[in-house]
Formats: structure tokens, sequence, C-alpha cells
């Protein structure tokens, strides 16, 4: 069942109450290990997702389940210090629900990270990753249901999901700061299960670099609202079949943690550029 655009509309002026005057231009998504942006934003207004009505609360390791809003890099932006998986029990919609809601607080464009693990065999861990495209096959899609007319159309064209005029700002930003930046199509399963080497494999050969459990639900409501996007996923561990050792949480966050340098100055540079 849908929410009603009502429900939209009581968040997001519960936010505008909270924020008063200040009104954010950039919606920022940070995935897991990747939080730390939120806490360099100056002048903060922070908004506990439990503050905000209708809001599902964060409950992945490392996610602080808050919104802050400032300035950074010269921007007004609403920084999402944790996100929703459908993995935690949430419909794609509830997934999707925040990224709704910040369009109508104001803002038109919308950086989403993640972390993910890497398929393709040429790179490393550690690399960053910019997603030129998505591959999402499973189960449903954020905007099943009734459509809201409000936010886009029944049919949305998702042609340049992810906006190619912030992809060539990604690529200028990555050469002066002298990073190598790989490109590559984002892959998503829902989990909470890493994906087995067979799936791997089949989304090697589909076109996919990398695999996570985020991002393309969001990406959708945004790409629906009419909103510009930015993605990029830090590669922090290879694949399940691609070296023989197992998988863990604690390797994502342990590889975030050790790239949040390079990676943050990316996404500021970037930003600088929005």
């Amino acid at each position: 069942m849908s929410f009603p655009f009502s429900f939209y509309q009581e968040s997001a002026q519960v936010i505008q109450n909270k924020l008063g005057a200040f009104q954010p231009e950039v919606a920022m998504v940070l995935g897991s290990g990747l939080g730390f942006m939120g806490d360099v934003v100056e002048n903060p207004i922070v908004i506990p997702y439990g503050d905000i009505p209708h809001f599902k609360v964060s409950t992945a390791p490392g996610h602080k389940g808050q919104l802050v809003c400032g300035t950074l890099a010269g921007k007004k932006v609403a920084v999402m210090q944790g996100r929703m998986h459908h993995y935690e029990g949430y419909s794609y919609e509830e997934v999707s629900y925040a990224v709704r809601v910040l369009k109508l607080v104001g803002c038109t464009k919308l950086v989403l990270t993640n972390a993910a693990g890497c398929v393709n065999r040429d790179w490393e861990v550690g690399d960053i990753m910019l997603i030129t495209d998505h591959i999402k096959f499973f189960m449903e899609s954020p905007l099943r249901g009734d459509n809201l007319d409000e936010f886009g159309p029944r049919f949305p064209d998702v042609s340049h999901i992810y906006t190619p005029r912030f992809q060539d700002a990604a690529r200028q930003s990555a050469q002066k700061l002298g990073l190598t930046l790989r490109e590559g199509v984002y892959c998503y399963f829902p989990g909470p299960q890493f994906e087995t080497p067979a799936e791997v494999r089949a989304a090697r050969v589909l076109g996919g670099d990398a695999c996570g459990m985020s991002t393309a639900p969001e990406a959708i409501a945004a790409a629906h609202a009419g909103m510009e996007v930015l993605g990029f996923s830090m590669l922090t561990n290879m694949c399940a079949g691609i070296l023989d050792q197992p998988l863990s949480g604690e390797e994502v966050n342990e590889t975030a943690e050790a790239r949040k340098g390079p990676f943050s100055e990316l996404v500021l540079k970037c930003l600088e550029k929005m």
C-alpha cells in the first residue's frame, strides 16, 4: 500500500520547522562506514530520524540514524547519516521515503554513497567507483502502487538515472586530486546475506562491476521526482568467490575507515561543482 502524499508533506513540514529559514539544495545519503561526512557539516542542525513523523529508524551497524543539515563545501546540504535497507524489514517505498521528503524540503540534487563488494577482478579493495548505471532485477520497485503525480509520472524515464554532468564533475575532481576513479555498474542485491559466488559470476556476466544492498531504490525514487543524482561506491571487499576467504561486515567498515580521507576529498570537490 502506497503512502499518501500528505505523509510526505507532514514529514517535510516538521523538518522545515526545525530548519527555519535554512533550505538545503543537495541531499546526501551516506552508506556503511561513510557517515563521517555528516560530522564535518558547518553550523549543523541535527534531527534524529525518530523525531520526523513517518520516518523509519536505521538499524544497520554504523548508521547513526539522523539528518544533519548545514553547509558543506559551500553548498547547503541535508546529510542522511544512515539509510534504511530492505533487509531491515522495510518496504522499498519506506527505504526511499526520505529521498522524496528531502525533495519537498527543497533538495533538487542527490549524492548517494555506499560500501560495496568488488565484482571487477581488475580492481582492488579500497578503490572508489563512480556509478554510471545500476542493475536491479529483484522484487518490486519503490514506485510500486498508486503513482504520486506530485512527484513524477507513472512511467518515468531512467535512461540517465545517474546525471551525466555530475559524472563529468566527478572525473574532473578525481583528476585534480590525483585519484584513480573507477567507473562501473552497481548491481543491487537485497541482502542481508552477502552474494553467493554464483550470483557474483552472474553479475559479472551481466556487466556489473560492484554489488551492494542499497542505493538503487533511492536512485529510482529520486529520478521519479526529477532530482539529479551522483553515486559513488567504496569498494570495501572483493566479492565472494574471488578470494579464498570469508566475508564480514567488520571488513567493510574497516576498509571504509581506512579510505575515508580520499573519499571525503572527492565528495567535497564534487559538491563544489554541483
